[in-house]
């Protein structure tokens, strides 16, 4: 059997919102990625954390209220938690489903920074909702802290930046994990936002786009294929119209050229084509596909899913 290294990025679906749909999801999903090993996928897994990280990031505000001796805390402290806390439920539910399948694959999650630019414009013009909503009166005290809010239907949000990634600050670590055949769970949530300041790194108040960085340490792994799970089978032009079509098999030309004509929500779809043009684009023979959850293995297979190459 062939070995491919395969990153796989996991979406919202893959790992419920409170305590107990985290715990049943991630024994489905650890089915799934027992499922890729059985078929010859080298593993290494990336995952959301948006209502996990928002939850976390609410909880620690709603302390801080009634302790007022603790200091607010930030969204960075708030992504490593979120990566320790799903991590934790993951690396778990894939061990378990490994051994009952007769399969001894010691399964980590490591603990990733991910390095952003001080001068990326994401952080002039935020747009990733974090939180519970606000009221007028914190929303103020948020602005007065520095903090970026923005109004919505039911009151009030906030609001953070969505840098680009630039370097992986534990790639060595994955690797070196991934190269002794291990299953890793890295830059979960898209990774724990830093600047790099001389020797020492701090956090950013900021959210980094997950696909994008499954693309990044793709890329950066030298791995085979690029498999990003999402909601739907496959992806399609003219969406929710009379003329809308799925794809099946797509070059990265034909990719950009919709990404032109604007085919893909920004903030759902787009990153995950953006992030698997640019993978594939920086070495020929490499494949990403793009599929539901539940169809992982037959993705990986080439039997369905939206394979761009």
């Amino acid at each position: 059997m062939t070995k491919k290294r395969v990153v796989v990025a996991l979406g919202h679906r893959a790992l419920g919102t409170t305590l107990p749909e985290q715990k049943n999801a991630t024994k489905r999903t650890a089915k799934i990625i027992a499922d890729l090993v059985e078929a010859g996928a080298d593993v290494i897994i990336t995952h959301s954390n948006a209502p996990q990280v928002g939850m976390i990031h609410t909880a620690m505000n709603e302390f801080g209220k009634v302790h007022p001796d603790y200091t607010a805390v930030p969204m960075s402290v708030c992504a490593a938690m979120s990566q320790g806390y799903i991590g934790y439920d993951v690396q778990n539910a894939i061990r378990a489903e490994l051994l009952r399948r007769g399969i001894y694959k010691p399964v980590s999650t490591i603990l990733t920074q991910v390095t952003v630019d001080p001068y990326d414009d994401a952080f002039h013009e935020p747009v990733k909702v974090i939180g519970r909503t606000l009221t007028e009166e914190e929303a103020e005290a948020e602005e007065k802290k520095g903090n970026y809010v923005t109004k919505t239907e039911n009151g009030y949000r906030r609001i953070v930046a969505a840098p680009k990634p630039q370097d992986i600050v534990e790639i060595d670590a994955i690797r070196a994990l991934a190269d002794a055949g291990q299953i890793v769970i890295a830059c979960g949530g898209g990774g724990i936002p830093v600047l790099e300041q001389g020797e020492e790194l701090h956090g950013a108040s900021a959210v980094i786009e997950k696909d994008l960085i499954s693309g990044k340490l793709a890329e950066m792994l030298d791995a085979d294929e690029l498999l990003i799970l999402t909601s739907v089978e496959k992806v399609s032009i003219n969406y929710k119209s009379d003329t809308e079509q799925y794809l099946d098999h797509i070059t990265p030309a034909q990719a950009r050229q919709y990404m032109e004509e604007d085919q893909f929500e920004p903030s759902t779809m787009r990153p995950k084509i953006e992030a698997s043009v640019s993978f594939i684009e920086k070495k020929k023979g490499r494949k990403a596909i793009i599929t539901s959850i539940d169809k992982a293995k037959a993705a990986y297979l080439g039997k369905t899913g939206t394979i761009i190459e």
